[in-house]
């Protein structure tokens, strides 16, 4: 512990003493404020802040701690922060500098089957897939986990040298309930390769009581789990398992899932970070089934008919990227497509270097939905006229029941 706290960055220890502030976690010398009063004559706790404190002084107040439950803590925070600087280094390394769109310029031929161990370039463009997943300004937000958690799991990534040259990839797609305790809970996981084959395909039992399956979304009834023995902490070490040695994760929205799982992997391919859409006015992104069936122009492509009748080739030259439609409106969601059209997105960014814009998708809205408004997240308690004086109008209020709150359609 004293070698790892001696090598942290002040981020991490920054973090590690405000958390133990939030717990009210206490070393020799009692609470953080307390160390300051003992420590600093100076200022005492007046300066309590620990980003304004030095490294030294940090690093002195987390050795005051000597529980191993404490170290064991610690540990894992610190874990964290290495494994997120080791995936950001090789991501950033001088191999991984140099521009996307020359790689899948020179490398868009190659076959999908010739990754494996053929070119070192293609894997330079894998970092630079996992780059663009953490240098997205999403990142920070969604990929902030409770890892300190009891419950939670850090994955291990090994040495620099060794997660440099990994060229593992494991797509994940994950479904989940909704509990009567307001959480959710994996109830299904599938991870396959990027050959496509599954590794890991199985339902979970979530040990609570379920308020909603969610069934015309997730695809899972009460019947599915029924005897159902596989449970979180049993996924976790399977998981843990396949992402051995610096594996690349991908997804779709990818957070969603750990945050399910409870399980903290740093290197991790996002599809829904590497792929925009082309309305930059909005900052929605893409989902899974938009991606499947937009239209993408490849790289190759667009630099052999950039001066070549524009106007008229690029309308010829359009492709789709996968050429599928995932799923029809309505219908559930499928964990092993999910997870497969993920590591297709990724294959064929690699393969084609499809641009990162794709058009928006524009829909046939009815007259009769053009005049209505879905106000969400209303307390279930709000008395109707209440509302009426909130959005003033004549309109017609229906309820939809949702375990958190009450969904009001207002009809004008």
């Amino acid at each position: 512990m004293d070698q790892k706290l001696a090598t942290a960055s002040k981020d991490a220890l920054v973090q590690i003493v405000k958390l133990s502030q939030k717990r009210g976690m206490e070393g020799d010398n009692g609470g953080w404020k307390d160390f300051l009063k003992v420590h600093d004559k100076k200022f005492g706790a007046s300066m309590s802040d620990p980003a304004r404190r030095t490294p030294e002084v940090l690093r002195a107040f987390l050795d005051t701690f000597k529980k191993e439950e404490d170290f064991k803590y610690f540990d894992k925070l610190l874990t964290c922060h290495s494994n997120r600087d080791l995936v950001k280094q090789v991501a950033k390394s001088e191999d991984a500098e140099s521009s996307i769109q020359e790689y899948f310029d020179i490398y868009s031929i190659v076959p999908i089957d010739d990754m494996n161990g053929k070119s070192s370039d293609l894997k330079k463009v894998v970092q630079k897939l996992v780059r663009l997943t953490l240098e997205h300004p999403q990142y920070p937000i969604e990929y902030t986990f409770p890892s300190y958690e009891e419950d939670w799991v850090v994955t291990k990534l090994g040495k620099k040298s060794k997660l440099a040259t990994s060229e593992t990839l494991l797509a994940v797609d994950c479904e989940m309930v909704l509990c009567e305790d307001g959480t959710e809970a994996l109830v299904k996981i599938c991870v396959v390769d990027q050959d496509l084959e599954v590794k890991l395909h199985e339902f979970v039992n979530p040990l609570k009581a379920v308020a909603d399956y969610r069934t015309q979304i997730t695809g899972v009834s009460p019947e599915d789990l029924d005897g159902i023995t596989c449970f979180l902490a049993d996924i976790q070490k399977k998981l843990k398992k396949l992402l051995y040695q610096g594996a690349i994760l991908v997804g779709h929205s990818l957070s969603n899932d750990l945050k399910a799982l409870k399980v903290d992997h740093a290197r991790i391919i996002d599809t829904s970070f590497v792929f925009k859409l082309g309305d930059e006015s909005t900052k929605r992104r893409p989902s899974l089934n938009d991606l499947c069936k937009a239209c993408m122009l490849s790289v190759a492509i667009k630099a052999q008919l950039s001066n070549l009748f524009d106007s008229f080739c690029s309308k010829l030259s359009w492709q789709f990227v996968l050429g599928f439609e995932l799923r029809k409106k309505g219908a559930p969601h499928n964990c092993v497509d999910d997870a497969c059209a993920a590591m297709k997105l990724v294959l064929a960014k690699i393969k084609d270097g499809f641009d990162s814009t794709i058009p928006v998708a524009h829909y046939d809205v009815p007259d009769s939905e053009k005049s209505k408004l879905l106000i969400h997240r209303i307390p279930k308690d709000l008395p109707n006229e209440e509302l009426g004086r909130f959005i003033p109008g004549d309109f017609t209020i229906e309820i939809q029941w949702s375990f958190y709150v009450d969904f009001v359609c207002l009809k004008f």
